[in-house]
């Protein structure tokens, strides 16, 4: 029998970092109608869903199918589900992933009339060379430096192409982002994750060096924003009634180094700083970003008050509250 009860949102990717992040705060705006999906296989991510409130769980392969055969009725998809290593070099996978998967979803919701909101991802502007603007006629000048950011630039290319689109569509190209529930991400997890066990381990941070010269090392640049401001972003756009639809820059437009990370990371814990330069594995020289800085005057022109959490905010609650006991958003 089919239950007739209507579900408003499905979370793709909700197991995940920032997925369980947007459940976590959708359920403390009081939104618990919730669909999740994901590969609910993945026993190391369970806990990131522990306490939190949804109607219902369906398998990643098993949502299309889910779809079609349902009366439940979605008002918007927010599709965070992806293969996201970036030392993952085969670019069938990332395709199947980020880019065959990601048009099925698209095209259910122009089918269906469905609000969508996907993640993109800075990764995709490549070398540091660019400006980092968000303007759709960019988009296909850039060049990305490994297969995951081909394969999320491929999406973004393909939907500004498209004659037919949802009613509202948003991607959002993050920058770096950290925060709570990122446990399982072991090598891919965030800077600030790494910094704090290094230091908890062994009273010292390594970091690489660099090899260009017009950066020392530890000054490679990125823009590192806190989990929290993601998932506010979201949950404004899931809220909004206002047509925005298109693709948006989603960092702090403030860029910091590597070193600035660690030494407030060591200041936060009371350490006295130690780094240590390491050399960075040959695989990653050629493909490195040194360099990324959110172009975010499109994002704002739209009307989103810019209210983000300083690197220094964002780490103090992220080390203060979730990371020294191991806690979870």
């Amino acid at each position: 029998m089919i239950n007739s009860s209507q579900y408003s949102i499905a979370i793709t990717g909700a197991l995940g970092f920032i997925g369980s992040c947007l459940v976590s705060e959708l359920n403390n705006q009081g939104i618990h109608d919730l669909i999740l999906v994901d590969d609910f296989s993945a026993i190391k991510k369970e806990a990131n869903l522990c306490g939190k409130k949804y109607n219902k769980k369906i398998e990643r392969e098993d949502f299309f199918e889910w779809l079609e055969t349902t009366d439940h009725l979605l008002s918007c998809i927010v599709h965070l589900g992806a293969k996201t290593n970036t030392r993952e070099f085969d670019y069938n996978i990332h395709k199947y992933f980020n880019e065959e998967y990601s048009k099925k979803i698209w095209k259910y919701c122009c089918k269906k009339n469905i609000r969508l909101i996907y993640a993109s991802s800075a990764a995709t502007y490549g070398d540091e060379k660019n400006s980092f603007s968000d303007e759709h006629s960019i988009i296909s000048k850039l060049k990305p430096l490994n297969p995951y950011a081909i394969s999320k630039n491929n999406f973004d290319k393909w939907t500004i192409d498209q004659f037919e689109t949802p009613p509202f569509w948003v991607g959002l190209k993050f920058f770096n982002v950290y925060g709570p529930n990122e446990y399982h991400k072991n090598g891919m997890a965030s800077m600030v994750f790494h910094t704090f066990n290094q230091i908890k381990k062994n009273g010292q941070v390594q970091l690489f060096k660099s090899y260009k010269p017009e950066f020392y090392d530890g000054e490679q640049i990125r823009d590192f924003i806190y989990v929290k401001d993601i998932i506010k972003v979201i949950h404004w756009l899931i809220e909004t009634r206002r047509d925005l639809s298109g693709i948006y820059n989603l960092g702090t437009g403030v860029g910091r180094t590597f070193n600035d990370l660690v030494n407030i990371v060591f200041r936060t814990l009371s350490y006295e700083t130690s780094i240590e330069y390491i050399d960075m594995p040959i695989d990653l020289r050629k493909n490195y970003q040194y360099y990324t800085q959110a172009d975010m005057t499109k994002f704002y022109s739209i009307g989103f008050e810019p209210s983000f959490y300083s690197l220094e905010e964002g780490i103090r609650d992220y080390v203060g509250n979730y990371l020294t006991n191991s806690y979870y958003y």
